[in-house]
């Protein structure tokens, strides 16, 4: 597995890493404990140095997974993970110092870990990222122990942009995939003039860029690829990536049509992403070992051509750009 540095952290992190907000509960399916454990494994096993969590998946469950299997191994294996989004309700109001603090504490308990290498804001509301107070905690949890290094996870291009003002402000997370190339040309520029590392969530576009979706295919009701298309819970950019099932379907298609005798789209969507020098890692999900190989298979996948790149984003401009550039 190759491996790329995290920023100004100095972290050499994998390129294809772990992301487990599956890992807590598989998007409306039952927490399995088995199946969580063996994928940690697994992804350990096959080179993956840096997974990512947070406190509300599977409220503490993936947390705790993570840390059990990373204090099992002797790896030197890099944990992540996110505060903020436990607030009820999740406003600026409620983005306290105090609160803060004990969501950090709350998972060095949860996770048994003695220090966290990354904890980062979870997509807090866009009036945080003006609070020096809150950016300057983390500095007093660094000088305490708790926390190694501080980043953000955001929605928006702009939010990236003011987080990274403050100079604790290691990463950024941020959604980039063949659906969304506003950060490449708004934010990664000034993300590499200031080291920031840049860890890519929702690669796949909630598995539409899988290519194994259909008309046909339907997700339960507890699913948020089910409920949430139109934002009903949270931000509809984390569903699709704000892109329209139909649209996104018909996209996936000329995309296809680029990777002939292709069915399994994954580890292409991927290579895309890790296309582009700026970014630190990507972090998709996996419900499974079936799809966390899959997922692994994108470091090994060559690069893309010139003509390949330029067909990807005649795709967006044609049929995606209108639709989401402007309002994230």
């Amino acid at each position: 597995m190759k491996k790329r540095k995290l920023g100004k952290t100095g972290i050499e992190v994998s390129e294809v890493s772990l992301g487990t907000w599956q890992v807590g509960g598989r998007w409306g399916e039952p927490f399995n404990e088995a199946n969580a454990e063996a994928i940690l494994h697994k992804a350990i096993d096959d080179g993956i140095n840096f997974i990512d969590t947070a406190d509300v998946y599977g409220d503490g469950l993936s947390e705790k997974m993570v840390g059990q299997v990373v204090r099992s191994r002797s790896e030197r294996i890099y944990v992540a993970t996110k505060c903020g989004r436990k607030l009820t309700p999740h406003n600026n109001q409620n983005y306290t110092t105090e609160a803060l603090r004990k969501f950090v504490e709350d998972s060095l308990k949860n996770s048994g870990l003695e220090t966290l290498d990354l904890i980062q804001l979870h997509c807090p509301p866009t009036e945080v990222y003006k609070r020096p107070e809150i950016f300057g905690l983390f500095d007093r949890l660094k000088e305490e122990g708790k926390i190694q290094h501080m980043g953000v996870s955001v929605e928006e291009v702009d939010e990236a942009l003011q987080a990274i003002q403050f100079d604790n402000v290691t990463t950024v997370q941020i959604i980039f995939n063949m659906f969304r190339h506003k950060p490449v040309e708004q934010f990664f520029p000034e993300a590499a003039k200031r080291n920031i590392g840049i860890i890519v969530r929702v690669p796949l576009a909630s598995g539409m860029l899988t290519g194994l979706y259909s008309k046909e295919t339907t997700f339960g009701k507890a699913d948020h690829r089910h409920f949430n298309r139109n934002g009903a819970m949270f931000d509809k950019g984390e569903t699709f990536s704000g892109v329209d099932y139909r649209t996104g379907l018909e996209a996936v298609e000329e995309i296809r049509e680029l990777f002939p005798g292709r069915e399994n789209l994954a580890p292409v969507a991927l290579r895309w992403v890790l296309m582009f020098d700026e970014v630190s890692c990507v972090i998709p999900g996996a419900s499974s070992e079936r799809q966390l190989t899959s997922n692994i298979g994108a470091a090994s996948e060559p690069a893309f051509t010139v003509a390949q790149m330029a067909s990807v984003s005649k795709i967006y401009d044609g049929r995606i750009r209108e639709l989401v550039h402007h309002l994230w």
